[in-house]
């Protein structure tokens, strides 16, 4: 059986092949504490599922526009062009099923093969991924602890060559949980402007910040013409499972993005895009809640990793993810993520799932009670404790 050569360029996400092995491992009685999925451990808040439901009795199960509900798009760009501070409407907005599919066509629709596309590492694997699925050069930004995880503009600058077609950013970023520097957003917007090149702006983490307030790219001048902001429901809303997402983009591109919708999945279940609406105009005690309760959990695993002989770990601004430097133990970043598992209970990944400078890392998930984040802590020191005693 041959399949096309293209499938040798596609990666994965390294998440879910350790929750299939974290699985298998509690299937023969092990008790695991999973720290690897990047999924809050909150339901859906009560209101959007009964919206949800709701939907569904009235009827909103058949085909809709593939750019999304004309609603549920105008109700997108008011609530993040006023939260984002840059103008957008309707036509600007493209729902997608999820806010995987927006990376995927933006750069289809951008990038002829070789366009070279720049992108955070450690970073989401599938940036890197898809520009290499498509033919496209992704260049590897080093985004490094002694700065902060920020992105590094002299590097940045060095990098741009008359290929430079797209620049990724991801802020909060995962795996760190590291913000950009306002300073750094207006630096990165003063090169695009000067080279000419897009940003695709990952803010899917945007709301879940600790102090500070988000800066958008798109905020500042000259850059909602040449940034698409890709957000969703998954993270903010504990909607993983229900995939919803969208970008917000210039028009022109829109179409373009809206075609490869209709090309690939007709439209988002609509049914899904009336419960999102209800989302974004209903109450948000429990997102502020949610977020609240991360940044004591965020709290608590920074201090206890950092309690760990061997171990040291940078304090997250954003999103849900601790990222301790495990070069102190003198292992390998996949050889003390797979011992974790298999040896001490506790599902992590490696920080080369998240690319070659990721390695001396490893990346914990504390969406998951405290108790459980304590006993994984618990866990982990006792591994290493007798490691170093052996």
């Amino acid at each position: 059986m041959t399949f096309a050569q293209r499938m040798g360029r596609l990666g994965t996400e390294t998440a879910f092949e350790v929750l299939a092995r974290a699985r298998a491992l509690e299937a023969t009685g092990k008790r695991i504490v999973h720290l690897e999925i990047g999924e809050p451990d909150f339901d859906t808040p009560a209101f959007i599922r009964k919206a949800a439901a709701a939907a569904l009795e009235e009827g909103w199960t058949h085909y809709g526009p593939s750019a999304g509900l004309p609603e549920f798009r105008k109700t997108i760009a008011d609530v993040f062009g006023a939260e984002r501070k840059f103008p957008c409407d309707a036509d600007n907005v493209v729902v997608t099923p999820g806010a995987k599919p927006i990376m995927f066509f933006v750069m289809l629709a951008l990038l002829e093969e070789g366009d070279e596309v720049l992108y955070p590492n450690p970073g989401f694997p599938i940036y890197e991924s898809v520009a290499n699925f498509i033919n496209a050069r992704p260049v590897p930004l080093h985004l490094k602890e002694s700065n902060e995880f920020d992105l590094d503009l002299k590097e940045l600058e060095a990098k741009i060559t008359p290929r430079t077609k797209l620049l990724v950013l991801n802020s909060p970023h995962n795996p760190t949980g590291a913000v950009l520097k306002p300073e750094t957003v207006e630096g990165i917007a003063a090169l695009a402007r000067k080279h000419s090149f897009w940003i695709l702006s990952d803010e899917i983490y945007a709301r879940i910040q600790y102090e500070g307030r988000h800066l958008s790219i798109a905020s500042l001048p000259g850059m909602s013409e040449r940034t698409i902001v890709l957000d969703g429901f998954s993270k903010t809303y504990s909607m993983t499972g229900w995939r919803l997402g969208f970008g917000i983009m210039p028009k022109p591109l829109a179409v373009h993005v809206t075609r490869l919708m209709t090309n690939s999945n007709s439209c988002t279940a609509s049914f899904i895009q009336r419960a999102g609406q209800v989302a974004l105009t209903g109450p948000q005690g429990e997102v502020h809640a949610m977020v609240a309760e991360f940044k004591v959990r965020r709290d608590t695993i920074v201090e206890g990793l950092n309690q760990i002989p061997g171990v040291t770990c940078f304090t997250p601004k954003g999103a849900f993810y601790a990222f301790p430097n495990i070069t102190g133990t003198g292992m390998t970043s996949k050889a003390l993520a797979t011992a974790l598992l298999e040896e001490a209970g506790v599902a992590g990944l490696a920080g080369t799932s998240f690319g070659a400078h990721g390695e001396g890392y490893l990346r914990f998930s504390y969406a998951n009670s405290l108790e459980n984040i304590q006993t994984a802590l618990a866990s982990i020191g006792d591994y290493l404790s007798v490691r170093t005693r052996a």
